[in-house]
């Protein structure tokens, strides 16, 4: 039996508050995936990145949920690189990091803050206001009345990006099995739920992310559905490329993402999500 240290981080923090969190290991190249898999069920948050040595760029990253792998995690890398500077492993600059979602870049601020490149968006399948209303319990009608579409969207993990009305959003009551269903059955991570802010307001959007498949019931911050949402908006409605979100706050966890979008004739050329973490503590696992 191997102790393998395991730095607990809450991401997407603001003021050191809220977040959610995950699990880092460093030095993780002996790991086997079923090692992994076991420190990740033992940590018990939504996913634990491991941390590797790669030939040709700085480092190889996976992400372990508690059922499994899965191709990236945005709250997860902006903890890995969090903990990797404020160990003092990395400096302020920009790095590469290897993940089953690709090559991606990496960068961090002189004040902590971690800025992560996401893969360009693909947008793969569209649904009915009925099929979803039918999901999540609000009336298809009032889901109509947003007058944006419902798609699938990934830039690294498909996610249904769902908008609703202002008003709606915190009396979601998620059934699990539902939505599970749903996404196994459409291939999808989960179900992306945004409702717009006043446009006065600091925050573009609040939101709430559903992946029960992969054991999440509910999620206080999404990295990698935030940089989808920013590409929603971005080809739907005319709101900058600049986006603060704001998630988690049904959970009594708020936690801020913020995300930028570079475009080209219409083209997403660029998409980058970041924010910032604070570290809760580190634990011993032995496997």
């Amino acid at each position: 039996m191997t102790n393998i240290e395991v730095t607990l981080v809450n991401s997407f923090t603001e003021n050191g508050k809220g977040g959610n969190p995950a699990g880092v290991v460093l030095n993780a190249d002996q790991l086997s995936d079923a090692q992994k898999l076991k420190i990740a069920q033992a940590v018990g948050y939504s996913e634990t990145a491991f941390v590797s040595s790669d030939d040709e760029v700085d480092y190889e990253v996976s992400f372990f949920t508690t059922t499994g792998e899965v191709d990236f995690c945005g709250h997860a890398t902006l903890a890995t690189f969090s903990t990797m500077y404020k160990k003092g492993l990395i400096a302020a600059g920009s790095y590469i990091q290897r993940t089953k979602a690709g090559i991606l870049p990496v960068s961090i601020e002189p004040d902590g803050k971690v800025v992560m490149d996401q893969q360009l968006p693909q947008k793969l399948d569209s649904f009915s206001y009925q099929e979803i209303s039918n999901v999540i319990g609000i009336e298809s009608h009032i889901l109509a009345s947003t007058k944006l579409p419902i798609e699938v969207v990934s830039t690294g993990l498909p996610d249904v990006i769902i908008p609703v009305p202002n008003g709606y959003l915190d009396v979601i009551v998620p059934d699990d099995e539902l939505i599970a269903g749903f996404c196994k059955k459409h291939k999808v991570v989960g179900f992306h739920v945004f409702e717009l802010c006043d446009p006065e307001s600091e925050l573009t959007a609040s939101c709430r992310n559903f992946a029960p498949l992969f054991g999440i019931s509910e999620e206080s911050a999404t990295g990698s559905s935030s940089g989808a949402l920013a590409c929603y908006l971005t080809e739907h409605l005319t709101l900058g490329s600049d986006y603060v979100f704001e998630q988690g706050r049904a959970m009594n966890c708020t936690s801020i993402i913020t995300a930028s979008v570079k475009s080209d004739n219409s083209t997403v050329i660029n998409v980058k999500v970041g924010g910032f973490a604070s570290n809760i503590d580190t634990v011993a696992i032995s496997v």
